[in-house]
């Protein structure tokens, strides 16, 4: 059939659907736009080209409207696989251009270019699109397939309809529009769990073990990973038996989630056991397997552990890559070892490597956090030099180490800067400035300032009034920040301990103890329970109006759940204990609260 008679209506509803279809496909399209409709100029049979310095992309668009204009013109097929070609390129709004230039000049089409432009649309985000296609297809006698509803299945995931993707998943079941195959259970199972609903993606792989539609490898595995990223790692675990029961054999993917689980939880004995299982079942470890391991015990402090690990991986010819460079760089900026970390930043290029932003982040972080401001922002100049883009995470960092280090002007520039070279600021890049408003006791300007973000899109959050509940109360404007903690739930958050822990402090130290007291028990009732902070900053606020007695219903509290009192209440306890010398009660409260006294 002729892709004439169908396209108008797709593209009636392309344009109803997306208004800014064409403003999205014109930019890579632009190139050819001016010689669309020209029979001698772009597409003339005597026209010749030099492809040798244009892009792939280029190239294949130039090759496919060439075939577009042959006559007689090329089978189907052609036109299909070098549609394909495009679409591999992630091109996928040039494909759908591509698509109205076939339809200007009456090419034929079938389920696979149904299935090719499907697939754009949802790789675009725009599934709604997809399913429009898909129907104007249908109408005009085409047959949809399992590589049809996948795809669909596929975009309302990417989508984040997960809801519309199990209806649709249940109908092919159910009404047996199609043969599900493996990858389409995968696609529904890995979909679930990368929309956050790894239980039901769980159920679903039980559910389907007791039908013709046998989950594979990839099935499990996708499952094994999502009940590792949310910690649930012995369930997992208990997974990788059940398949191994089933007769599937688990392969390095199915190991590696399980691995980096453990490792979270320093449970490094059955860490070993996994090890030691993969050994006996021939299952090789890659470099990402090693990875996991090299960047664990770097986080854990144990770098030397990790360097043992790096040469179990040259024994066995496994080269390391940038991943496992930046997690040693990680390491030992972490122990405040920076001449190790730019001794091992400087060798990634020596092994045929580049350092990427990621790996010049982490050793900026690295001498900010060790106060070397001014080594962090040599780097950070150094960033464009090499062919990189900085991140909002680079950026945060570097304006975060100039605040630390009171260079307010220098990270207010940064700032500047960042949104001129339109790198997008995150809510971390709000917090941070809002943090040295705050601090700086210019709290009209930061919430003004936090107003401008709200304008940009940004959603604050806990941390976010957070900030602000405390520099209210740092300004002596208590009321402002009670007023504020009670307006949170109104916004869609709960306080959490550190909001309660700050006011409950503050008033304390202002004497309002009975206030201190209620608001004690509406957090408990809220379900926020009081942590050793808490504790400590009432007693404090307390210790500084020298309100002693006032503070022993605390300290036993304190005692009774388990804390101790930190550094400075220890301090302030001891010193208040010289003016109560024959106070045996306050004595014993002040040893059981006070480590080692």
């Amino acid at each position: 059939m002729r892709i004439s008679a169908i396209a108008p209506p797709i593209r009636r509803a392309i344009s109803a659907k997306c208004s800014t279809y064409y403003g999205i496909l014109a930019d890579p399209f632009s190139l050819f736009s001016l010689n669309f409709h020209s029979k001698d100029r772009l597409f003339s049979p005597n026209f010749k080209r030099d492809l040798s310095c244009e892009s792939e992309v280029d190239e294949a668009i130039f090759l496919f409207l060439k075939m577009v204009r042959m006559r007689p013109q090329p089978p189907i097929f052609e036109f299909t696989k070098q549609l394909k070609v495009i679409v591999n390129m992630k091109q996928y709004s040039v494909a759908l251009k591509l698509f109205d230039e076939m339809r200007e000049l009456g090419a034929p089409v079938n389920e696979y270019t149904m299935n090719i432009l499907i697939n754009c649309c949802c790789h675009l985000k725009r599934v709604d699109v997809g399913f429009a296609v898909f129907g104007i297809f249908f109408k005009h006698g085409y047959a949809a397939d399992v590589v049809t509803f996948t795809t669909l299945l596929k975009g309302l995931f990417l989508d984040g309809k997960v809801a519309e993707a199990e209806k649709l998943f249940k109908q092919l079941l159910s009404l047996r529009l199609c043969e599900p195959n493996d990858f389409t259970i995968v696609t529904v199972i890995n979909g679930l769990c990368k929309n956050g609903h790894v239980l039901a993606a769980h159920d679903l792989l039980l559910l389907l073990e007791k039908t013709i539609y046998k989950p594979n490898v990839m099935a499990y595995n996708a499952v094994i990973d999502g009940l590792c990223k949310v910690r649930m790692v012995d369930n997992a675990l208990e997974l990788k038996c059940r398949m191994i029961d089933k007769g599937i054999s688990p392969d390095v993917v199915t190991y590696s989630p399980m691995i980096q689980g453990l490792c979270d939880f320093g449970r490094w004995k059955e860490v070993k056991h996994l090890l030691d299982e993969m050994v006996n079942h021939k299952i090789c470890l890659t470099v990402v397997t090693f990875n996991i391991l090299v960047d664990s015990f770097c986080k854990e402090g144990n770098v030397k552990e990790a360097e043992d690990v790096l040469e179990i991986m040259k024994q066995q010819n496994i080269s390391p890559d940038i991943f496992t460079y930046n997690a040693f760089i990680d390491g030992y900026c972490l122990q405040g070892k920076m001449e190790k970390a730019k001794e091992v930043f400087d060798s990634i290029t020596g092994d045929g490597l580049k350092p990427c932003i990621i790996s010049y982040g982490i050793l900026i972080n690295g001498y900010c956090k060790k106060g070397k401001v001014d080594e962090a922002w040599r780097l950070f100049l150094e960033v464009s030099s090499k062919g990189l883009e900085h991140t909002t995470v680079t950026y945060n960092t570097m304006i975060h180490g100039f605040f630390s280090e009171c260079r307010i002007a220098d990270g207010w520039k940064l700032f500047n800067d960042m949104e001129a070279r339109h790198v997008h600021p995150d809510l971390h890049t709000c917090n941070i400035l809002l943090d040295s408003l705050c601090k700086s006791h210019e709290i009209a300007e930061a919430f003004s300032f936090l107003r401008v973000m709200e304008d940009k899109g940004l959603s604050p959050n806990i941390i976010t009034y957070g900030i602000l509940i405390n520099g209210l109360c740092k300004d002596g404007k208590l009321e402002d920040a009670k007023k504020l903690l009670n307006e949170l739930p109104s916004k869609g958050l709960q306080p959490n301990c550190q909001a309660y822990t700050i006011v409950i402090g503050s008033l304390c130290e202002e004497g309002f103890v009975d206030d201190a007291k209620d608001l004690l028990v509406k957090m408990e009732r809220s379900g926020c329970a009081p942590n050793s902070v808490t504790y400590n900053n009432i007693i404090q606020g307390l210790l500084k109006r020298k309100e002693v007695y006032k503070a022993m219903p605390f300290l036993e509290e304190m005692y009774k759940r388990g804390f101790s009192a930190d550094t400075a209440t220890s301090s302030m306890l001891i010193n208040h204990l010289q003016g109560f010398q024959n106070d045996d009660v306050l004595l014993e409260m002040i040893k059981k609260v006070v480590p080692k006294l």
